[in-house]
């Protein structure tokens, strides 16, 4: 029923093991970058968070103070919902392995507050692999759920390839789309959007268009090069600001001409398994600082990508910025991140 080619799949398990540095870090940017010479007197921030899940949590997370801050200071936070928001899963015994995801509205509002999201200020993505782990009933709870608590979605194909959002002054389309799926195509194409196409995507005037895209293969720190070549050709149909999920790991950020993509930000809240490899536990949060200026409005100002760690602790997760960690933890991670980040 998926859509995956059996080379992925034969590696899917040692590369969750020990995901892979295998790439060219000098055909990438800095973690970091400035992209206008006189940086423009009103700006909106954009926060992008990597996939939320409650796999690896029994519990709402504890954030770091510091985190909290970081995404309080956003206009607006992105993330990707990987796990389908059910009372009850139905896929009881996957649920319980891990394979198949699920978490409950008392989770997701209760890890909200703790990491100072509010949810009038959130976009979630439904545009991944796992939207119908929890079947077509569990979809629908999940859009439900999702209206009813406020917080607005992207990536289903009833709303159309490109959803419009007013940002303090701006007008930012978003455009989610997955090019992975765990069940049937049919089954995805009445519900979430695969449309990864930018010619088939309306040409509304928006300030900026984002895309949202789940791609890439899990476990691999860069990005194939047939991702970066869907990049290219997003960045050549007029899109702005790409912020990809899937890969499970950080991934590095790309400056094509205007246009910057990070194309992997890891999960937000653990996806995979409570016991997961430290590689794993690193996640980012791409904070993008866009022009509200008459002369450069809806272009990118500057950008950070913000490192942090989920850390166990019980039956939850802890989140600490990279500077909170000590010990060999932060020397470990300090040096993946030098081997993403040139």
């Amino acid at each position: 029923m998926s859509n995956y080619p059996l080379s992925y799949k034969l590696s899917w398990l040692p590369r969750f093991l020990k995901p892979s540095l295998g790439g060219d870090i000098d055909a990438f940017a800095p973690a970091a970058g400035t992209l206008m010479a006189t940086l423009p007197d009103r700006t909106v921030r954009l926060a992008f968070i990597g996939d939320i899940s409650a796999v690896a949590n029994r519990s709402a997370p504890q954030s770091d103070p510091v985190i909290a801050k970081l995404l309080g200071s956003a206009d607006l936070v992105i993330g990707n919902c990987e796990s389908p928001i059910v009372d009850r899963p139905s896929a009881v015994l996957g649920t319980r392995l891990g394979t198949r995801h699920a978490m409950t509205e008392r989770f997701l509002t209760e890890a909200l507050a703790a990491v100072g999201i509010a949810r009038e200020k959130l976009v979630l993505s439904l545009a991944n692999n796992h939207v119908l782990d929890q079947g077509v009933a569990g979809f629908d709870e999940t859009v439900a759920a999702l209206k009813r608590l406020g917080i607005r979605t992207i990536g289903l194909a009833a709303g159309g390839p490109v959803q419009h959002f007013a940002v303090g002054p701006l007008d930012v389309g978003f455009a989610a789309f997955t090019v992975w799926r765990n069940a049937d195509e049919s089954l995805f194409a009445a519900r979430v959007s695969m449309d990864c196409d930018p010619t088939h995507w309306p040409h509304d005037a928006v300030d900026l268009l984002c895309a949202v895209p789940h791609w890439d293969w899990e476990f691999r720190h860069f990005p194939r090069a047939e991702t970066q070549a869907l990049a290219r050709r997003l960045a050549g149909q007029g899109v702005g600001l790409i912020a990809g999920h899937h890969a499970h790991v950080l991934q590095p950020v790309e400056q094509i001409d205007g246009t910057v993509a990070a194309y992997g930000l890891g999960d937000f809240l653990g996806t995979a398994f409570a016991r997961q490899p430290w590689p794993g536990r690193i996640g980012g949060i791409f904070v993008v600082d866009v022009s509200a200026d008459a002369g450069t409005r809806g272009r990118i100002a500057s950008y950070r990508l913000h490192p942090f760690v989920r850390l166990r602790s019980g039956d939850h997760e802890r989140l600490v910025p990279v500077e909170g960690l000590e010990g060999a933890m932060r020397g470990q991670v300090e040096r993946r991140l030098g081997a993403i980040f040139p």
